[in-house]
């Protein structure tokens, strides 16, 4: 099973060209990078993780930028967010952001896709809240089109494109796509429309989804099984040993948003997992 990582980048934590040299020189699989590009002061929404908001929210590193300076001394490591907030994003720029580190890191990335929790972040961005997952459906469409090989114009319900050059192309024609969020029949129908497979964070309850989630996708005429990929993961020997018995085989540790040694010595007592 491979082992890969996540954690909030930030101003005060360690940096990511430092953290990627330490994945790969140990054997890491990759990095993930979640997305935040602010969290407004007067918050009514309250936080999923439970409250007070930790810091980090509000101080973490744009994940491209960052995965681009992991990407440019690594050579193996896998790289992904986890996960991009598409609806607060213009399309056309996401596919070329996308598209471009795809690139460069010679087809390393996943893109890791959300809908958010933060009702007052995402109406900073003109996000509707009731219809930002058909608004992520319909830009990740959009987003295809442009990395489609030839010229490819698309209409949708929230926006357009004409057919255009658009290159560079992501290095397999489209990054890898998964999609977060708890499982659920509305979540599996957008998994099964425009993803490679599901992040579920933490992974609890991966036993009775899983059965669901390959009913749905067979029915929806996909082929071979979706990748399920258990996101911010505490370890435990028990917990990887039951996640290798489902025939899971990629998870990924959570690691504290915290200076340099104390996220070395996570990675350290890591490392046994691997």
């Amino acid at each position: 099973m491979r082992i890969a990582t996540t954690i909030f980048l930030t101003d005060e934590t360690i940096r990511p060209d430092r953290l990627a040299r330490e994945l790969e020189q140990r054997g890491f699989h990759g990095l993930y990078l979640p997305e935040h590009t602010h969290i407004p002061a007067a918050r009514e929404t309250p936080a999923p993780m439970g409250e007070p908001l930790p810091d980090e929210y509000g101080r973490c590193l744009d994940p491209f930028v960052a995965l681009g300076q992991a990407a440019a001394v690594t050579e193996g490591l896998r790289l992904g967010t986890g996960i991009t907030l598409v609806a607060q994003h213009d399309p056309i720029d996401l596919a070329k952001r996308i598209a471009t580190l795809d690139f460069l890191s010679g087809g390393r990335f996943t893109l890791g896709v959300g809908f958010g929790w933060n009702v007052e972040e995402a109406a900073d961005h003109g996000v509707h809240w009731a219809t930002r997952r058909d608004l992520v459906r319909d830009r990740m469409a959009l987003m295809r089109a442009l990395w489609a090989p030839e010229p490819t114009a698309y209409e949708g319900p929230f926006g357009s494109v004409r057919a255009s050059l658009a290159h560079p192309k992501p290095a397999g024609g489209a990054p890898r796509v998964l999609l977060g969020g708890a499982a659920g029949p509305r979540l599996f129908a957008d998994l099964t429309a425009y993803a490679d497979g599901w992040l579920p964070i933490g992974g609890h309850g991966l036993g009775e989804a899983l059965p669901a989630l390959r009913t749905v996708w067979t029915a929806a005429g996909r082929t071979g099984e979706p990748a399920v990929v258990p996101y911010a993961v505490r370890p435990t020997p028990g917990k990887l040993a039951h996640y290798r018995d489902l025939g899971i085989g990629e998870v990924v540790l959570q690691l504290p948003p915290a200076g340099e040694p104390e996220v070395l010595r996570t990675l350290d007592d890591y490392a046994q997992y691997l």
